[in-house]
């Protein structure tokens, strides 16, 4: 689609040589789901983020995950107003439509876990009070390998609310001789502009909802989703919400290709970064240097695809 076209060159000018990993940030945003990008330290986590929400008008913050980062600063806190007489809700930065979450297993699991209601719900509650986020909504989050010093492994229930996983990984030599020169005077990200509203953003979310999934397709799914349940190399398998993204960020592929509909292309493709954080090793695995890629992909192997004669 062109307007998705548009996006992606947008952000390239910024970050290059990644198109792929963008448009799956794409698909996770057009999906309303979030975003988990794990890689080094200085690889363009952050500028890819801040691209992607100046590209489509959003509102953005940042919050720099630290030791000593409390819940209170993700999600606010109530404090008294002595003139008025009662408490006042001071939001945090969580009430924006895109929020980076850099570094984020940097801080503590209990810190973490600040952002599971708003991540589920698209919403924050402080003081019984309820406060509803933004829309759209979407956390991308980054984090180090956990081999990192000063890194707390972030909780199965904070990587299952991710429906998307990438990593972006070193540039070639020549895509990294693009990026220097186009650094060799000026910052690109300052002058970058949008390209799309957030209206316009709104409707895809909605068009999105609308793409066709075949019966087969979504056995095809289950089927996928079992195996890793079921798998002599898998402690924890892949849940009905991990399931539920699949289906959801398959149907925004679609969408962004021109499609209306769904096919096992799809699914097979979006497998792996849906799927792999998800799921929990045994331990003989890990000592045999298997990877939860790997697993998924044998999966894929064993499980047949469907063939599917009629769209919607």
């Amino acid at each position: 689609m062109e307007i998705i076209n548009k996006i992606i060159d947008n952000v390239n000018k910024v970050i290059v040589g990644k198109a792929e990993e963008v448009k799956l940030v794409l698909t996770a945003l057009l999906s309303g789901g979030h975003v988990l990008i794990e890689d080094v330290p200085g690889v363009g986590k952050t500028s890819l983020v801040k691209a992607l929400a100046k590209s489509i008008s959003a509102d953005f913050k940042r919050i720099q995950f630290t030791p000593d980062l409390l819940p209170s600063d993700v999600i606010g806190v109530s404090i008294y107003n002595p003139e008025k007489g009662v408490f006042e809700f001071k939001q945090g930065p969580i009430m924006s439509q895109i929020l980076l979450a850099d570094e984020i297993n940097r801080t503590s699991p209990k810190t973490q876990s600040s952002l599971l209601e708003a991540m589920e719900e698209r919403q924050i509650t402080v003081d019984g009070n309820t406060y509803h986020l933004p829309r759209p909504f979407m956390v991308i989050a980054t984090q180090n390998p956990i081999e990192y010093d000063g890194t707390y492994r972030l909780p199965e229930a904070q990587l299952d609310r991710f429906m998307i996983r990438i990593s972006l990984g070193y540039p070639d030599v020549k895509h990294e001789i693009n990026m220097l020169k186009m650094f060799e005077v000026l910052d690109p990200l300052e002058d970058l502009k949008s390209v799309v509203s957030i209206r316009e953003i709104l409707k895809m979310q909605d068009e999105v909802k609308s793409v066709y999934v075949d019966d087969n397709i979504l056995i095809y799914i289950i089927d996928i989703v079992n195996k890793t349940r079921n798998s002599d190399m898998v402690l924890l398998g892949a849940s009905p919400r991990a399931a539920l993204n699949l289906m959801k960020a398959a149907q925004a592929k679609a969408f962004i290709e021109g499609r209306t509909y769904v096919l096992p292309d799809d699914v097979k493709y979006l497998c792996v970064p849906v799927l792999s954080h998800r799921i929990i090793l045994k331990n003989e695995m890990r000592f045999n240097k298997v990877d939860e890629k790997s697993v998924i992909k044998d999966i894929l192997n064993t499980v047949k695809v469907p063939v599917v004669r009629k769209y919607a």
